[in-house]
């Protein structure tokens, strides 16, 4: 209750100083009824949605989601602007007292320069806010097919030219668009690649939550067959059960609905991908992650009936196990394939120039393709979306990698 009252006092005291730059930009009363409209709308419904309607213990449902979604882009709204305006009234303030003790005449009166500035200030805070919104209405479905060539010495010959899909991060409980979802189910057949790799986290937190979309991944497709392993979120651990024994039923459930859609699920274990004589071994860990995170993958036990000069593929959920155990393991693993980070769900990514997101200052591995110690990771950004109801600039991801063997015409 305290928390409610403190976040309440909080978002009026915010909701008042946007009120008042929106006053002194316009002079329409329209302007400033549509946003105490907005204001106690949004309020009022993330209230509800977090009280009277939770019923699902710490599961974020849809409807939630997106209550948390809009009061989100209004908080991000009215702060832009309170912090704006609170450094000129902390400038003016300074102001003030160098004029009084100097006699320096200023430049605007305040009256003038207050219009002026709220009306810079409002105009920033709307571009979060106009993308936040979109990235709720389109972002979140503006799936994008990322492909990559990685070249290898010692990959089998058989295996040049090898197609590899990944998609990882469904999170199936936040969709609420089948149509959407069927576009990209085609949009991954289509690649026609020669395997698919799903790196986890196949829903928020209950595998009911996957039952309405079982079909549709069931027709993924893929020549040699599809493969996944676990993610932190599947394992049932950010909700509230009646019972442990409940938590377990759900797990087991989780693993044979995966069964049922067609993927040979890895847990802590191995497979070899064949042409002819050559061999690709294929590795799948359950989730490691740092900093408070479940850590039920073992490496060691999935490498136990592979070969040290194999030629190995690592499917892990979290890039930090990758960076933590995989490149100081003795054996060599030439590409880890993983997903977790979402890309935060929000960035700026401008081909061949800039990639940047928030998530970067607690992954260094967060998005695409990356190098060390001559062993390659792929980070895809994420198939579906968790929490935020959308996506912006960081778009939901399928990623197609080719291999091929350096120095094989």
């Amino acid at each position: 209750m305290l928390r409610w009252i403190f976040f309440i006092i909080l978002y009026f005291a915010l909701g008042v100083y946007t009120l008042q730059a929106l006053k002194t930009a316009s002079r329409f009363p329209w302007v400033h009824f549509v946003y105490l409209a907005l204001f106690f709308l949004v309020l009022g419904n993330f209230i509800y949605q977090f009280t009277f309607g939770a019923s699902d213990g710490k599961v974020l449902s849809v409807p939630r989601s997106y209550a948390f979604g809009f009061m989100l882009a209004m908080i991000t709204f009215n702060l832009i602007t309170v912090v704006f305006l609170f450094s000129e009234d902390i400038f003016r303030f300074l102001s003030g007292l160098y004029q009084k003790f100097f006699g320096i005449e200023k430049t605007f009166t305040f009256p003038e320069r207050r219009s002026f500035l709220s009306l810079i200030a409002l105009g920033i805070a709307a571009v979060p806010f106009g993308a936040l919104i979109f990235g709720m209405y389109k972002g979140k479905y503006n799936f994008k097919v990322l492909k990559y060539s990685l070249e290898f010495e010692d990959l089998p010959d058989a295996f040049d030219g090898y197609q590899i899909t990944q998609i990882s991060d469904v999170h199936s409980g936040s969709f609420d668009n089948r149509e959407k979802i069927a576009y990209a189910i085609d949009l991954i057949n289509k690649q026609q690649s020669d395997v698919l790799f799903f790196t986890g986290d196949l829903v928020n937190n209950k595998t009911e939550e996957m039952h309405p979309w079982k079909d549709l991944f069931a027709t993924l497709e893929a020549k040699d067959g599809k493969y996944s392993i676990l993610g932190n979120h599947d394992y049932g651990d950010y909700v509230d059960w009646d019972s442990e024994e409940e938590k377990e039923q759900n797990l087991e459930d989780l693993k044979q609905l995966q069964k049922e859609i067609g993927f040979d699920l890895l847990l802590n274990d191995s497979r070899y991908l064949t042409r002819g004589t050559d061999k690709i071994a294929l590795l799948g860990v359950e989730n490691w992650g740092r900093g408070g995170f479940k850590k039920a993958g073992d490496l060691t036990k999935a490498a136990k009936n592979i070969k040290k000069d194999d030629f190995k593929i690592l499917l892990s959920h979290d890039p930090s196990h990758w960076e933590d155990i995989v490149l100081k393991d003795d054996y060599h693993y030439h590409l880890t394939l993983s997903g977790h980070t979402h890309g935060m769900q929000f960035g700026i990514e401008i081909p061949g120039w800039l990639k940047w997101s928030p998530v970067q200052w607690r992954y260094t591995y967060w998005a695409g393709v990356y190098k060390e110690l001559g062993q390659f990771i792929n980070v895809n950004r994420g198939f579906g979306f968790l929490g935020y109801p959308g996506r912006v600039g960081i778009w939901p991801e399928i990623t197609v990698i080719t291999l091929k063997k350096k120095g094989l015409m």
